[in-house]
């Protein structure tokens, strides 16, 4: 695995290697004495220190509990699970085309109950028409270079995105004003994919909010991530998707949603910025 900063499954392991050594320290514990204490070899907990060896979760357990540091084990298994899978890259996910990348996730899409997303960049993908999504996803694979297979992607996004129409799902979506101008697409089809957002927000089980141009930020403007529920948030950036499943970071992201929601405008006010936009188109 390489270590390059664009590759973290290497960092995060170290960062858990980090964690560990300053709950050791903080107990006032030697590596020896640690190691002794959990029924280890003399070596090994310098090696889990140093990052040489990946902790297993009884390892972070018996850790934890000789350091006395019990209430944090949670976090550290959980981040420990994730990090080979926390950081893949886009070109690695979509090495076959981007139609089974879409199918993998239907499962998680179908068990989740409540969405909670931020986009800063685009319309969320469950919002997509398929105008709009064979823009994106165009673009897409244009940009990676990765083979072709946009029409099956487009039809398996909006095969997926029948959640927000079928079962007991919830969504709460927040837009950068800007994602209503950013055309990744003709003008034609921009417009259809604002209308759509006008339609589908009328929904009961959808809460849509425009966060303004003007607003004064108490959160900055972040890479869009989507919440499932509270077990997992998906973090999208230039080159990879985050995966992340440590309950502590969870809270961060939900955190942030919610300081984003207090900025955003709803209902009414939405909708005069939706259809703003669509004026700009003609």
């Amino acid at each position: 695995m390489s270590t390059s900063p664009l590759s973290t499954a290497q960092a995060a392991r170290a960062a858990i290697a980090a964690r560990l050594d300053e709950i050791r320290k903080d107990a006032g514990l030697t590596g020896h004495e640690l190691a002794q204490q959990c029924g280890w070899h003399k070596s090994k907990a310098s090696r889990i220190a140093r990052a040489k060896t990946a902790p297993s979760d009884e390892d972070i357990r018996a850790w934890c509990r000789v350091c006395g540091a019990e209430e944090q084990t949670a976090d550290l298994i959980a981040a420990s699970r994730t990090a080979e899978s926390m950081y893949v890259q886009w070109r690695q996910i979509h090495r076959d085309g981007m139609r089974r990348v879409h199918e993998k996730t239907v499962p998680l899409y179908e068990r989740t109950v409540h969405f909670r997303v931020y986009a800063s960049n685009v319309v969320p993908g469950m919002l997509q028409t398929a105008e709009y999504a064979t823009g994106l996803l165009r673009s897409i694979t244009d940009f990676q270079g990765t083979p072709d297979d946009v029409a099956d992607a487009v039809q398996a996004r909006l095969n997926r995105s029948r959640v927000v129409q079928e079962g007991n799902h919830r969504f709460a979506l927040l837009l950068e004003e800007t994602v209503l101008y950013y055309r990744v697409c003709d003008d034609a089809a921009m417009a259809g994919q604002l209308r759509y957002l006008l339609e589908v927000m009328s929904r009961p089980n959808v809460s849509l909010g425009i966060i303004p141009f003007t607003a004064r930020r108490t959160v900055w403007p972040l890479e869009a991530f989507y919440a499932f529920d509270d077990v997992q948030v998906a973090v999208e950036t230039l080159t990879a998707e985050v995966n992340i499943t440590a309950p502590g970071e969870i809270r961060t992201y939900l955190k942030a949603l919610g300081e984003l929601s207090r900025i955003a405008v709803y209902g009414r006010e939405a909708r005069e910025r939706i259809t703003k936009a669509i004026g700009s188109l003609r």
